[in-house]
């Protein structure tokens, strides 16, 4: 057992840690990585619309551009917005459990700009709500870290479950599906269990480097036991449904676009998207960049070649889809963030 001392001298140290991090100077910073990555999706969708307009020429291509529907198109970005909408209830339970008050208003805004940064790499640019929760309210960041990592681990394990369920409903791919899955869900198993955690303590904490680690760490584990593991299974009411609106964004997509898909081919349309994100999330790649664009692509053609999607017509849907489900959140999500500066001050 650790004494008192030693737990005010690793609390000691987190807080001179938090102190010194301006989060200004990496907001800054991220910028720049944003900049980079919209230059990235810039360049992925060149390339998808090049291949497109050799596959079926220039003109074809800008005849289905001008043919889309933007009454489905706006269902869709709807559709998306609702489903972030649907997450909100379990950020608060979070919270809750936590024993962190903040009006409902602020939070929710608080909410939303986590989203800003859901392109940075295993989106755990997400802990910058950690932040300007500290400073709203002097809760130390170590103590709403946890919720933020509940947050994206649940948010992954629901697109694993919408991924494997619709994998056995259209009996493709399921194999493949569990495997990546399983292996997308093992850093969570580590950051959940203490063991792992302790065991490398025990074999690692005489480097000074990683003093800063073990004690964010402790201090993470120790929160994270107020969370409790509750929290994450009744998170999934809302995780659940809400990915299964995000891939239902996708059907109107598609609709907006003249493909005559019914009610029918929802549930492929669902798996197409759910696959196509679990495949770009195992490379860690900002985004998924090019993963999930080149995976979505080819599900489409190979599931919906027969009515009408040809390559051309793929590379829009999946363009269009990725601006939706990336940028518009990125959009919402940095108005929030530029909104919640105000508590910085």
């Amino acid at each position: 057992m650790k004494s008192r001392r030693e737990n005010a001298l690793n609390i000691a140290s987190i807080e001179k840690i938090e102190a010194e991090v301006d989060y200004k100077r990496r907001i800054k910073k991220i910028e720049y990585i944003l900049a980079s990555i919209l230059l990235g999706s810039l360049v992925v969708f060149g390339f998808i619309a090049i291949s497109a307009v050799l596959n079926e020429g220039f003109g074809n291509f800008v005849k289905a551009i001008t043919s889309i529907n933007f009454f489905y198109y706006g269902i869709a970005l709807l559709i998306i917005f609702s489903s972030y909408l649907l997450r909100f209830p379990k950020w608060e339970y979070y919270l809750k459990k936590l024993k962190v008050k903040i009006p409902r208003r602020r939070n929710f805004i608080i909410y939303l700009s986590m989203y800003s940064m859901d392109i940075t790499p295993g989106r755990w640019g997400r802990a910058v709500v950690s932040y300007t929760i500290n400073k709203l309210t002097k809760v130390k960041f170590s103590k709403t870290f946890p919720a933020v990592v509940a947050d994206i681990f649940t948010d992954f394990l629901g697109f694993a479950i919408i991924c494997v369920f619709f994998a056995f409903f259209v009996h493709k791919y399921i194999l493949v599906s569990l495997i990546i899955t399983a292996i997308l869900l093992l850093p969570f198993v580590f950051l959940y269990h203490e063991k792992p955690f302790t065991y490398l303590k025990s074999k690692l904490s005489r480097f000074r480097s990683l003093e800063s680690f073990f004690e964010v760490g402790e201090l993470y584990f120790k929160n994270n036991k107020l969370l409790g593991k509750d929290a994450y299974w009744y998170s999934m009411i809302y995780t659940i449904p809400s990915m299964f609106l995000n891939g239902l964004s996708l059907y109107f997509v598609m609709l907006s676009f003249g493909i005559n898909v019914g009610i029918n081919n929802i549930p492929t349309i669902v798996f197409i998207f759910a696959s196509s994100l679990i495949f770009g999330m195992i490379t860690g790649i900002p985004a998924n960049l090019g993963v999930t664009d080149g995976a979505m692509l080819s599900a489409l053609v190979a599931f919906f070649g027969g009515m009408g999607v040809s390559f051309g017509l793929a590379s829009l849907i999946t363009i269009f889809f990725r601006i939706a489900t990336v940028w518009f959140v990125e959009f919402f999500g940095f108005l929030a963030l530029v909104y919640t500066f105000r508590y910085w001050k």
